[in-house]
Protein backbone atom coordinates (compact mmCIF):
# COMPACT_ATOMS: atom_id res chain seq x y z
CA UNK A 1 0.00 0.00 0.00
CA UNK A 2 1.14 3.55 -0.64
CA UNK A 3 -0.23 6.96 0.23
CA UNK A 4 0.18 10.15 -1.80
CA UNK A 5 -0.95 13.58 -0.60
CA UNK A 6 -3.10 16.05 -2.56
CA UNK A 7 -0.03 17.68 -4.13
CA UNK A 8 1.35 14.40 -5.45
CA UNK A 9 3.96 13.78 -2.75
CA UNK A 10 4.54 10.14 -1.84
CA UNK A 11 4.25 10.22 1.94
CA UNK A 12 4.28 6.53 2.87
CA UNK A 13 4.46 2.95 1.65
CA UNK A 14 4.26 -0.12 3.85
CA UNK A 15 6.49 -3.18 4.31
CA UNK A 16 4.44 -5.29 1.89
CA UNK A 17 5.12 -2.68 -0.82
CA UNK A 18 8.80 -2.66 0.13
CA UNK A 19 8.93 -6.38 -0.57
CA UNK A 20 7.44 -5.98 -4.05
CA UNK A 21 9.52 -2.99 -5.12
CA UNK A 22 12.64 -4.06 -3.25
CA UNK A 23 13.14 -0.64 -1.66
CA UNK A 24 12.50 0.58 1.88
CA UNK A 25 10.51 3.70 2.69
CA UNK A 26 13.17 4.68 5.24
CA UNK A 27 15.66 4.85 2.35
CA UNK A 28 13.31 6.73 0.04
CA UNK A 29 11.49 9.10 2.34
CA UNK A 30 8.91 11.52 1.06
CA UNK A 31 9.46 12.40 -2.59
CA UNK A 32 7.32 13.60 -5.49
CA UNK A 33 5.25 10.61 -6.50
CA UNK A 34 5.94 11.02 -10.21
CA UNK A 35 9.68 10.88 -9.56
CA UNK A 36 9.30 7.77 -7.44
CA UNK A 37 6.90 5.93 -9.74
CA UNK A 38 8.93 6.46 -12.92
CA UNK A 39 11.89 4.69 -11.26
CA UNK A 40 9.94 1.45 -11.60
CA UNK A 41 9.24 1.78 -15.35
CA UNK A 42 5.50 0.98 -15.17
CA UNK A 43 4.26 -0.80 -18.30
CA UNK A 44 1.27 -2.77 -19.46
CA UNK A 45 1.45 -6.55 -19.16
CA UNK A 46 2.31 -6.48 -22.88
CA UNK A 47 5.35 -4.30 -22.01
CA UNK A 48 3.98 -1.09 -23.55
CA UNK A 49 4.84 2.14 -21.69
CA UNK A 50 2.12 3.21 -19.29
CA UNK A 51 1.94 7.00 -19.01
CA UNK A 52 1.01 8.55 -15.64
CA UNK A 53 -2.50 9.47 -16.72
CA UNK A 54 -3.25 5.80 -17.55
CA UNK A 55 -1.90 4.31 -14.31
CA UNK A 56 -4.37 3.68 -11.48
CA UNK A 57 -2.44 6.10 -9.28
CA UNK A 58 -2.53 8.82 -11.94
CA UNK A 59 -6.25 8.35 -12.53
CA UNK A 60 -6.96 8.56 -8.78
CA UNK A 61 -4.71 11.62 -8.38
CA UNK A 62 -5.63 13.60 -11.51
CA UNK A 63 -9.22 12.50 -12.17
CA UNK A 64 -10.14 11.80 -8.54
CA UNK A 65 -11.76 8.47 -9.29
CA UNK A 66 -10.93 4.86 -8.51
CA UNK A 67 -9.06 2.71 -11.02
CA UNK A 68 -7.61 -0.78 -11.33
CA UNK A 69 -5.01 -2.20 -13.73
CA UNK A 70 -2.63 -5.10 -14.13
CA UNK A 71 0.84 -3.81 -14.91
CA UNK A 72 4.49 -4.71 -15.01
CA UNK A 73 7.12 -2.86 -12.99
CA UNK A 74 10.87 -3.16 -12.68
CA UNK A 75 11.72 -3.43 -8.99
CA UNK A 76 14.77 -1.75 -7.50
CA UNK A 77 16.64 -5.07 -7.85
CA UNK A 78 16.11 -4.97 -11.65
CA UNK A 79 13.54 -7.80 -11.73
CA UNK A 80 10.30 -7.34 -13.69
CA UNK A 81 7.25 -8.09 -11.58
CA UNK A 82 3.61 -8.31 -12.65
CA UNK A 83 1.30 -6.60 -10.20
CA UNK A 84 -2.34 -5.68 -9.92
CA UNK A 85 -2.99 -2.19 -8.60
CA UNK A 86 -6.10 -0.47 -7.33
CA UNK A 87 -5.99 3.21 -6.44
CA UNK A 88 -8.67 5.53 -5.16
CA UNK A 89 -8.91 9.16 -4.07
CA UNK A 90 -9.18 10.14 -0.42
CA UNK A 91 -11.55 12.90 0.65
CA UNK A 92 -11.82 14.53 4.10
CA UNK A 93 -15.23 15.84 3.00
CA UNK A 94 -17.14 15.42 -0.25
CA UNK A 95 -15.36 18.42 -1.78
CA UNK A 96 -12.01 18.23 0.07
CA UNK A 97 -9.50 16.02 -1.77
CA UNK A 98 -6.59 15.04 0.50
CA UNK A 99 -4.69 12.45 -1.57
CA UNK A 100 -4.82 8.89 -2.81
CA UNK A 101 -4.20 5.40 -1.55
CA UNK A 102 -3.01 2.59 -3.79
CA UNK A 103 -3.02 -1.08 -2.99
CA UNK A 104 -0.98 -3.42 -5.13
CA UNK A 105 -0.01 -7.05 -5.05
CA UNK A 106 1.96 -9.55 -7.12
CA UNK A 107 0.04 -11.43 -9.74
Amino acid sequence: MLIVDDEGMLIFFNEAAEEIIQQKFTETGEIPFEEWSTKFDPRTIDAEPLPPERRPTGIALYERRAAHERLRIKSADGVDRDVAATAFPLFAHADEFVGIVAIFWRE
